[in-house]
Parts: structure tokens; C-alpha cells; sequence
């Protein structure tokens, strides 16, 4: 049984069949599987689809930094607090993403700041997004005292992977690790038994052999088997660590 933890399941490349994804979750042996609300719109989505699945999905809700631009605090703030009111299990998809830059840095960073200091108020993880902003993450991973996350889908280097978990945060690896241009087999290697999370982010980067065609939470265990290669562990025992460890990240039952 494995734990995907981080699934767009609200997102409208399942529309057309996504209780069927759902199923194949479940029947492939997934105990639980997290639905990101990467917007407000999303994260009301995905919290109607976790009502309807109590128990086995959870939901979370935040701004993803794509979407800084139009941030306004007096605005989504109040709104994020509501999601939490309501069942959210952590404050995301949020963080900085300067590959893309979608939306000014500075803005990224103050969306990022409001949802950190969102969280450590009331005292709920952080799912985050990282691309080519390693030294300003790391300032805020530091900053954001108190706080725990993960750094999502990580492709990054092994010294801000080093910091974050020294900061008590952890790490999710998704499908890019069956890819060929993975090389990078150490940092699989880095993360301790007790900060491993692994995730689908469904509807993107399937694994191989289905890379290019639409991902789900299903094919989660060919990501683990790759995991449990790199780390010469099995891959029965990646499943269950980290499933572990995504029920006490964030607080399933």
C-alpha cells in the first residue's frame, strides 16, 4: 500500500473519467491520495472531491506561485483560512518558481512569505514548489521557524535538500526519477527513511513506461520501485515508510 501526496486530481484532465482514476488508485493499492488546491478555485474542487471520498483523500489549498501576480492578502488570506477551517490538510501548492517566472519575483516571494506565516500561525504543513530558486527558498525555509514541509516533485540540489531536512522538512520525489536524464541517484539516496514522501503529480510527469501520456495516482509504485532501486531497499518497504510518514506529515488517519 503506498500514499501518492500529491495528486492535481481537481484538475480538468480528469473530468471526463475521474472517478474511474480514482478506482484504479485504490484498487492499485493506494491507502490514501492527496489532492492539491493550487489556486482557491482548485482547492474548492479538490475539497468537494475529498468529501465525496472520506477518508481517502485529502485535500490542501494555496497559491501557487504561477498565480503571485495577482495576489492580494486582504483577499486570499481570509480565504486560504477558510479552506483550513474546512478540512485542508496543509497550505499549497505554494512557493517560487523562477524558470518560468509567470509572475514577478518580489511578488512570488510575498505570497510565499503569507502563506508561510499563514501556516506557522495555525500550525499546518507546507506543501511547496522549487525551480531555480534555491537561495531564496532556502532564506525562507530558514525564516519559516516553526513550520514543516515538503519540497515537492524535488529535482534540486542536495544542499538545499540538506537544509530543508535539517529544518525538519521533507522531501517528495515524483516520476522524473524513472526518466533517462535522471542521473542524480545520491539525492534519492540523501533523504533519511523518516522524510521520504512520493507522489504522482497527476495529471503531469508520468512515469516511465508511460511517460507522455497523462499521469494518475495508479502508477505511483513504478516511481517506488525506482526509489527503492536507488536506495537499495525494497520496494514493499518504500511503500510502507513512506506512507508512514505522509500520515504523520499531514495528520491522516
Amino acid at each position: 500500500m503506498f500514499i501518492d501526496s500529491h495528486a492535481h486530481l481537481a484538475d480538468p484532465a480528469f473530468d471526463a473519467d475521474r472517478d474511474a482514476v480514482i478506482a484504479r488508485a485504490f484498487d492499485g493499492g493506494a491507502a490514501a491520495v492527496v489532492c492539491i488546491g493550487e489556486s482557491l478555485h482548485a482547492a474548492a474542487r479538490a475539497r468537494a472531491i475529498a468529501a465525496a471520498h472520506p477518508g481517502r483523500i485529502a485535500f490542501t489549498a494555496g497559491i501557487h506561485p504561477h498565480d503571485a501576480g495577482a495576489f492580494e492578502a486582504a483577499r486570499d488570506l481570509p480565504a486560504l483560512a477558510a479552506l483550513l477551517d474546512a478540512g485542508a490538510a496543509a497550505l499549497g501548492e505554494c512557493g517560487l518558481d523562477y524558470h518560468y517566472d509567470h509572475a514577478p519575483r518580489d511578488l512570488q516571494r510575498a505570497a510565499f512569505r503569507a502563506q508561510l506565516e499563514l501556516a506557522a500561525a495555525r500550525r499546518v504543513p507546507v506543501v511547496v514548489h522549487t525551480r531555480e530558486a534555491e537561495e531564496d527558498t532556502r532564506a525562507m525555509v530558514t525564516a519559516a521557524a516553526g513550520v514543516t514541509g515538503v519540497l515537492h516533485c524535488y529535482t534540486g540540489s542536495a544542499a538545499l535538500a540538506t537544509h530543508a531536512l535539517a529544518a525538519g522538512w521533507y522531501v517528495s520525489f515524483s516520476g522524473i526519477v524513472t526518466f533517462k536524464k535522471w542521473t542524480d541517484d545520491d539525492l534519492l539516496r540523501l533523504v533519511p527513511d523518516d522524510r521520504l514522501l512520493v507522489e504522482s503529480d497527476a495529471p503531469f510527469l508520468a512515469p516511465v513506461p508511460h511517460r507522455g501520456k497523462r499521469n494518475e495516482p495508479s502508477f505511483v509504485p513504478l516511481t517506488i520501485a525506482r526509489l527503492a532501486q536507488a536506495r537499495g531497499q525494497t520496494a514493499e518497504h518504500v511503500a510502507s515508510i513512506t506512507l508512514a510518514n505522509a500520515r504523520r506529515f499531514f495528520r491522516l488517519s
